[in-house]
C-alpha cells in the first residue's frame, strides 16, 4: 500500500463537489434555512409557547435527519423562548439516544439522556399526549446497563405504539413509531417482518407526504435489505432534496445505491454529504460518507481517488470523539474500515497485512476490522506467524463484545475469525478444512445483515469461499458461490472478477463473456489498470 497510509499528516485534497454551496450559498458557514433541512414539512403539535413552533419543528425535522447536535441546539431555543416546555427536554433526551441503529450505546450518551429525562419529567404541565412521548422516551433511558438495551429498545417501541393507539391522528408520532418498529429488528430475521411492519406505516404517508424528510429517510432504512433495497429507490432519489444542507440526508440515498450497485449515484451524494459535514465540522459525518464514497470508488476500480478518500479519513484521525454529543461510532468505524478496504479490495495483502492497529477501547469491533485484515492479509501472502498473532487478537476482541453483551458485533468479529482461521488452514496445505471453515463462516454471515454503519462485509464469506474454492481448483463450485454472492451484494469487483474466472475455468464461456462484460462495465471509468481488467479484455479480445 502506499507510504501515505503510514502519515497521518499527509492529506491529499479530495476533488469533492461544491455543487450544494452554489445552491445554497446564501446559508454558507452559517444556520441552514428551514426549506434546507426539510422543517417547514414537519408539524409536531405541543402546549408550549406558540412563538416556539417553528424552532420545536426544526428540531424534530433535524432528529428525523439524524444531526442530533443541531437538534439540540434548536430544543434549547425553544427553552430559552418557553422554559416550562417540558417537550423540549424530550427532544433532548431523543437526540442524546442518537442513530437507532448505532449499536450499543456509551456510558455518557446514556447519563445526557437520563439528565434530559429527569428535566421533561419535572418541567411544566405537559398534556397527557405530552406525557406519553416523555414516558416513552424514559424506557430508552430506564437503567445503563448494556444487557438491557434490547429490552428498553422494545420497551419503546411498545410504549410509542399505545401512543399511537391513544393518538391516531398523530402524524409525526406515526413516524417516530415505525422507526421505533425498525429499530428493534433483528438482524438474524429474513423475514425482515419489523422492516416491513414499519415500512407499510411510512409507505402510505409518503404518498400523502413527498416532502417530509422522515418518511424519506426511514424508508431508506426499513427497505435497507438485499432483497428489499430496490423498493426504498423512489425514498432514495427523493431524500437529498428534501433536506439538502444536512449531511446525513445527502448520505443516506448511498445506502440504497450500494444494495442495489448503483456505484456513480453512491459517489455523487456522498461526496455533497462529505462536503457538507466538512464545512459544518462534522467529523463523523464525513467520515460515514467516506467509507460508503472509498467503498464505491474501489467497486469502479478508481483507486487513485480511493487513495485521496483514505488521506482525509487518517487526516480526520484526532477530530473524531464517539462520546460528543449525537455521535455514533461512524467516525472510530470509518477511520478503521476505510484503509482496510483499500488494501483488501485491491489484494494488496502485504499492505493489509502492515496496516497500523489504532487502538479503540471503547469500540472493540472497530478495533477488529484492522485486526481482521491484518490476519487476511498475513494468511494470504504467507506470512502465517503474524496471522496467528492477529487471529489470537480477534478472538480477545470477540470475548470482549461478548462481555459487553454486544450480540450483533460479538458475531461479526466471530465470523472474521472464522475467515481468517480458514485462509490459515488453505495456506497450510489443509484445504478440506478450510473450505469446510469458510463455509461455516458463509452460512453464518447469510443468517446475520451488515450493520447501517456499513457500506458491506470488510470481505463477505461467500465471495471469499469461491475464491477458496477456485484455487482449490473446483471452478464450478466457486462459480455458484460467486453466483450467489452477486445477488447479495450486486455489481461487486471481486465478486464479477471471480465469477467470471470460474465460468472460464468451468469451460462455460457464455457465462464467462457475460460476467467479464459486465466487469468492464463496472469500472468502464478506472483510473487504475488492475490486473483483473487487462484480463477481463485478453479474454474478451479487446487488446
Amino acid at each position: 500500500m502506499h507510504n501515505r497510509l503510514f502519515a497521518l499528516c499527509a492529506v491529499s485534497s479530495l476533488a469533492l463537489s461544491s455543487t450544494i454551496f452554489a445552491q445554497h450559498s446564501d446559508h454558507d458557514h452559517g444556520i441552514p434555512s428551514a426549506e434546507e433541512i426539510g422543517s417547514t414539512n414537519v408539524s409536531f403539535s405541543t402546549s408550549c409557547d406558540a412563538a416556539t413552533a417553528d424552532n420545536f419543528n426544526r428540531g424534530v425535522a433535524l432528529i428525523h435527519s439524524f444531526w442530533f447536535a443541531e437538534a439540540i441546539n434548536s430544543f434549547n431555543e425553544v427553552l430559552a423562548m418557553d422554559a416550562d416546555c417540558a417537550m423540549a427536554h424530550w427532544g433532548i433526551a431523543l437526540s442524546h439516544w442518537g442513530n437507532p441503529f448505532a449499536g450499543l450505546r456509551n456510558a455518557p450518551q446514556l447519563a445526557r439522556g437520563q439528565d434530559a429525562v429527569a428535566l421533561a419529567q419535572a418541567t411544566g404541565s405537559p398534556t397527557p399526549r405530552e406525557s406519553a412521548y416523555i414516558a416513552a422516551v424514559a424506557e430508552l433511558f430506564s437503567d445503563n446497563q448494556s444487557s438491557t438495551q434490547g429490552a428498553r429498545t422494545k420497551a419503546y417501541e411498545l410504549a410509542m405504539e399505545k401512543l399511537v393507539n391513544e393518538y391516531p391522528d398523530d402524524r409525526e408520532g406515526r413516524i417516530f413509531y415505525a422507526l421505533a418498529v425498525n429499530g428493534t429488528a433483528s438482524p438474524n430475521d429474513k423475514t425482515y417482518s419489523q422492516q416491513l411492519k414499519a415500512a407499510q406505516i411510512l409507505e402510505p404517508l409518503f404518498m400523502e407526504y413527498p416532502e417530509h424528510p422522515g418518511l424519506a429517510h426511514y424508508i431508506i432504512h426499513a427497505y435497507d435489505h438485499p432483497p428489499l433495497a430496490e423498493m426504498a429507490l423512489n425514498a432514495a432519489t427523493r431524500y437529498a432534496s428534501l433536506a439538502p444542507a444536512v449531511p446525513h440526508a445527502l448520505h443516506m440515498p448511498s445506502h440504497t445505491f450500494t444494495r442495489v450497485g448503483m456505484w456513480q449515484e453512491s459517489i455523487d451524494t456522498n461526496q455533497r454529504s462529505a462536503d457538507t459535514a466538512r464545512a459544518s465540522s462534522t467529523a463523523g459525518e464525513e467520515l460515514h460518507a467516506l467509507d460508503y464514497q472509498a467503498y464505491a470508488y474501489l467497486q469502479m476500480a478508481q483507486d487513485q481517488k480511493a487513495l485521496a478518500v483514505v488521506d482525509r479519513a487518517l487526516a480526520l484521525l484526532d477530530e473524531v470523539d464517539v462520546t460528543a454529543i449525537g455521535a455514533t461510532a461512524a467516525g472510530a468505524f470509518a477511520i478503521a474500515a476505510i484503509p482496510a478496504r483499500y488494501a483488501l479490495e485491491r489484494g494488496d495483502f502485504a499492505a493489509a497485512a502492515q496496516l497500523p492497529v489504532i487502538p479503540a477501547e471503547s469500540t472493540p469491533h472497530t478495533q477488529a476490522i484492522t485486526h481482521f485484515a491484518r490476519a487476511l492479509g498475513a494468511a494470504r501472502s504467507g506470512t502465517l506467524a503474524a496471522a496467528a498473532q492477529d487471529i489470537d487478537m480477534l478472538a480477545q476482541l470477540r470475548e470482549a463484545l461478548r462481555a459487553r453483551s454486544d450480540a450483533y458485533w460479538t458475531e461479526q468479529v466471530d465470523i472474521q475469525w472464522q475467515v481468517a482461521r480458514a485462509w490459515v488452514a488453505f495456506a497450510e496445505g489443509r484445504r478440506d478444512d478450510a473450505i469446510n471453515l469458510m463455509t461455516a463462516a458463509a452460512q453464518i454471515e447469510d443468517g446475520t445483515d451488515k450493520a447501517a454503519i456499513s457500506p458491506g462485509p470488510m470481505a463477505p464469506a461467500r465471495e471469499m469461499l469461491g475464491m477458496m474454492l477456485l484455487e482449490a481448483g473446483r471452478p464450478r463450485e466457486a462459480l455458484t458461490e460467486f453466483e450467489s454472492t452477486m445477488v447479495k451484494e450486486p455489481n461487486r469487483f471481486l465478486t464479477l472478477f471471480g465469477g467470471a474466472r470460474a465460468a472460464e475455468e468451468a469451460g462455460a464461456e457464455a457465462k464467462a463473456r457475460e460476467y467479464y462484460q459486465q466487469l468492464l462495465d463496472v469500472a468502464g471509468s478506472a483510473d487504475t489498470d488492475r490486473p483483473e481488467l487487462q484480463q477481463a479484455r485478453i479474454f474478451l479480445g479487446l487488446r
